[in-house]
């Protein structure tokens, strides 16, 4: 039986890091045009059609990235503590773009020789 070669696993999970950055700054955007654009339209401007429109829009990004986080957490060895901040910043505007930064500097240090 042989084992997997370490290289491979860094690059799968490089790859996995790199999708799990796209998504978070997806559901950060879908937040933010959700928060900062719908509701006022809807609120102030009176157009409903807005939130009827980006709110199954963010959930959908919102449900991608769970499932992408759980797919990311489950194929490396990641603190109890820097998941449930990825999982509790998704839900603060603008805080996908903190856990995209993160999720780069991961990916950096990944990259680099061991």
């Amino acid at each position: 039986m042989t084992s997997p070669q370490p290289g491979l696993d860094r690059a799968e999970e490089h790859d996995q890091l790199r999708r799990m950055r796209l998504v978070s700054l997806i559901e950060g955007t879908t937040l933010v045009a959700l928060v900062f654009v719908a509701v006022p339209l809807k609120r102030l401007a009176g157009y409903p059609l807005a939130t009827t429109i980006m709110g199954p829009v963010y959930g959908l990004a919102f449900v991608l990235y769970v499932w992408m986080l759980i797919q990311t957490v489950t194929s490396g060895h990641w603190p109890r503590r820097d998941v449930i901040r990825l999982l509790v910043v998704a839900f603060i505007p603008f805080g996908a773009f903190w856990n995209e930064r993160d999720l780069r500097r991961r990916q950096a240090a990944l990259a680099s020789p061991a």
